[in-house]
């Protein structure tokens, strides 16, 4: 079977690798966290044509996240609501899977704290995740901008996110003395679509204090303007088409206002090949997909490698 779905939907061309923060990309197209959430079903997604699979979030303790139901798809408007609050199996078990991986694919790993740890202590927590997944990930994704976590996206108020950023830092340089190859691992911030034009701001001033890799542009949304679902009330992040627009507006700010001093990831909305390249024109290096991978099946991966060529 893998064979049979590499032929059908794989697209390769050295002309759609990527070379980024040290890591070489088979192609631009990934598959965002909250997909694989406990590291389960990356040797098998690899097999659909994504250049890399981000998995989690992963928090230091498996969690149940939030009560059910919790995930709607809203059809009339190409969108999902999710509050599934983190719900994962927790630091060990993610590492355990990660050990038995088999494909080559890159693999980033997202983090986030646990719904019991105060702000306060959410350094440890991501600290944790860290250098528990140091050796099994290629790049590390920190996560403060879920909706779904009470208080997690006050982590990304510029004091508090200024030094979790530096605290990861540090420990990276840490643990590169322990590398084979002596380097850092790749550290990239993942951003909500509500964000301000200071905050936005804010963020890159930050991504140049830290020196951190880049930037995921975006999270998903807590807006609910223009839609049509009957359960659009749902409470939860909001993904899919109608976040593409702030998603490509987010992009292109950050973009053009750090003068593309740092790479980014864009994220939101893309449900065609057409999607894809207006997040790339808009200013992103790398794009994922989620929400447009349920609506549109595997194809969409192939579609976006093919219309990029």
């Amino acid at each position: 079977m893998p064979s049979l779905v590499r032929r059908m939907y794989q697209v390769t061309d050295e002309r759609l690798e990527r070379n980024l923060f040290g890591l070489t990309f088979k192609n631009p197209v990934g598959l965002a966290a909250g997909f694989d959430k406990n590291a389960i079903l990356f040797d098998e997604l690899s097999h659909f044509g994504f250049g890399f699979i981000e998995i989690g979030t992963v928090t230091p303790l498996a969690q149940e996240g939030n009560p059910k139901k919790r995930l709607f798809r809203l059809k009339e408007d190409s969108g999902i609501i999710n509050r599934m609050g983190f719900n994962n199996a927790g630091l060990e078990s993610v590492v355990k899977k990660l050990k038995a991986r088999k494909t080559t694919i890159l693999i980033g790993g997202n983090m986030g704290k646990n719904k019991v740890t105060s702000n306060e202590g959410a350094a440890e927590d991501y600290l944790l995740c860290f250098n528990d997944l140091f050796e099994h990930v290629d790049y590390f994704v920190v996560n403060v901008s879920s909706p779904n976590t009470p208080n997690l996206r006050e982590l990304q108020e510029k004091e508090p996110l200024t030094k979790l950023l530096k605290l990861l830092q540090t420990e990276n340089k840490k643990m590169a003395k322990f590398c084979p190859n002596g380097k850092t691992k790749p550290m990239l911030l993942k951003i909500a679509p509500d964000l301000t034009d200071e905050q936005l701001l804010d963020i890159i001033d930050i991504v140049k204090e830290t020196e951190i890799d880049g930037v995921i542009a975006t999270n998903t949304t807590i807006s609910r303007e223009g839609l049509r679902s009957k359960n659009k009330k749902e409470v939860g992040g909001l993904s899919g088409k109608p976040v593409k627009a702030r998603s490509t507006e987010v992009i292109r700010f950050l973009s053009e206002k750090s003068k593309k001093s740092f790479p980014i990831i864009g994220v939101g909305g893309i449900h065609s090949a057409e999607d894809a390249l207006e997040k790339i024109e808009a200013g992103a290096d790398l794009i994922q997909i989620y929400t447009g991978f349920i609506y549109e099946g595997p194809r969409l991966i192939k579609k976006i490698n093919k219309a990029l060529l």
